[in-house]
């Protein structure tokens, strides 16, 4: 199945993720996630959930990529499941408020 136009595949993001940070992971699951913040949808999509080996202190990761505005290039999201983070959805709100803050 090939992926819808400006979506990436799962093979892309277990790349990424492994790149990012250096351990291999095996896909285990997609969840879609919807973020809303004051009734606006900031952010939609699906994230790939990654088993991964060879990380010192987690074991899970969560990818998913985005458009990059005024650009046909997309970046790509790779965030460790490690608390605050347990979830799709907090890794997809982390990046978020992580993107807001002024550089």
């Amino acid at each position: 199945m090939k992926p819808a136009m400006n979506e990436v595949t799962p093979d892309q993001l277990k790349r990424a993720v492994e790149s990012q940070h250096g351990c291999t992971a095996m896909l285990i699951q997609a969840v879609p996630v919807k973020e809303v913040f004051a009734g606006k949808t900031v952010w939609e999509g699906i994230v790939h959930v990654f088993k991964i080996h060879g990380h010192p202190q987690a074991s899970q990761a969560y990818a998913w990529s985005s458009p990059i505005e005024g650009s046909d290039k997309r970046r790509f999201f790779a965030v460790l499941h490690q608390p605050p983070i347990t979830s799709p959805a907090n890794a997809v709100r982390a990046a978020i408020v992580a993107q807001q803050r002024p550089k």
